[in-house]
């Protein structure tokens, strides 16, 4: 399976700025493996990735989200109230003010982002700022907002789509596949009037029991697309095992309870049969696609009845995200790790960023990292972030 990296030389075609902020973001990343040997004795000043979640609204229900799914932390009038501490703008005006001279790619998601109500004048914000802007989004506002968005220069659009129609609306809700698509056809005929290659649009499908024998299909409909990547997201999965063993770790090291890896103990990996899908993966990956194909996390092919049979197995270790990323919630709360915002380090409606990123709690998140097993904790067995930057396990 290729790595994420084979997106850059694709990207070098089409936008060779782009493709080299991106590539700079890589190096970026990889470098802090190297970093834990020097920390604390020295400040870090340097970012990878960014991550904004904007609001915890969304319009759909997805089975497996873990905000609002099946398991989801934000179900019921959780959601409602969640929504009156999103930021205003002004606070976001002054986090990119002191991140700018680092460049990191913003990656803004939700809920679903384009319910926060101040998006197209942050995105104007951030491009004006000579950042980046990707944005992952269900897709049902593209066809909205597509002439502002083309116009505005954002560069990464990454869409979830999880199947056809009728799989896909099982999965996220009626009409999100009709909406998803037009969504992606306005964007592209608005890319073409203007003659522009930005934004870069691409799709990301998470694997379930629902779809995964349709996954193959989907992807080569995706050729017809315009599309600039397709990522196969092996999905987020747990099981009991583990989220009481990372309760119990957080509890014990950190005095926290860590109650958000519950919401991905959805059982949607069971029924998977790895070694059907080990074969629809191999022909995917041989299709010869006109962009890359990226399979999240990248472990080899053979262990994907390991990856869906046993969750409480290590397939990926030395997690690199503290020293190089950051993500912060809706409320301005900032942690390490995107899904889980159990141990908070700060808040930047009361403090500037780049002390929160330095500060005691994040020394000592990093300092138990690095002194982990494998380097992660046991939460961290098939966290998204780790599975796109985590170093793979030997089988």
């Amino acid at each position: 399976m290729k790595s994420n990296f084979s997106m850059v030389p694709y990207m070098m075609k089409r936008n060779p700025r782009l493709a080299l902020s991106t590539a700079r973001n890589f190096w970026t990343m990889y470098r802090a493996y190297g970093l834990s040997g020097d920390f604390p004795r020295r400040l870090l000043k340097r970012l990878s990735l960014l991550y904004l979640n904007l609001t915890p609204l969304c319009n759909l229900r997805c089975l497996m989200c873990g905000q609002r799914g099946i398991k989801g932390t934000l179900s019921g009038s959780a959601e409602q109230e969640a929504a009156k501490s999103v930021l205003p703008l002004s606070v976001y005006e002054k986090l990119i003010r002191e991140v700018q001279k680092y460049h990191p790619m913003l990656y803004l998601w939700g809920g679903e982002p384009f319910l926060y109500p101040h998006l197209m004048e942050l995105g104007r914000m951030i491009i004006s700022s000579g950042l980046n802007l990707s944005i992952n989004t269900n897709g049902t506002f593209l066809e909205e907002y597509a002439e502002q968005v083309v116009r505005d220069k954002w560069s990464a659009i990454f869409v979830s789509v999880d199947g056809f129609e009728q799989i896909n609306d099982e999965i996220r809700g009626k009409n999100s596949y009709a909406r998803a698509m037009a969504g992606i056809a306005a964007i592209n005929r608005e890319k073409k009037k203007r003659g522009v290659p930005l934004p870069n649009l691409g799709i990301v499908s998470v694997v379930n029991r629902i779809n995964y024998r349709y996954m193959g299909d989907l992807v080569k409909a995706g050729q017809n697309y315009d599309l600039s990547w397709h990522i196969i997201n092996l999905g987020t999965y747990t099981c009991d095992k583990v989220v009481e063993e990372n309760k119990r770790f957080y509890r014990e090291n950190f005095g926290v309870e860590a109650c958000h890896l519950e919401a991905y103990n959805t059982g949607f990996n069971e029924g998977i049969d790895g070694e059907e899908f080990y074969r629809i993966l191999t022909d995917i990956h041989a299709l010869g696609s006109k962009y890359p194909i990226i399979t999240v996390p990248a472990i080899r092919p053979k262990l994907i009845q390991d990856y869906y049979g046993f969750p409480g197995k290590a397939l990926l270790g030395r997690c690199p995200v503290p020293w190089s990323q950051a993500n912060i919630n809706y409320n301005g709360d900032v942690h390490f790790c995107a899904d889980y915002p159990d141990y908070i380090l700060g808040n930047i409606q009361n403090e500037d960023f780049w002390t929160i990123y330095n500060n005691s709690r994040a020394q000592a998140f990093r300092e138990k990292l690095k002194n982990s097993p494998r380097g992660i904790f046991p939460g961290c067995l098939r966290c998204y972030q780790n599975m796109l930057f985590g170093r793979r396990v030997r089988a």
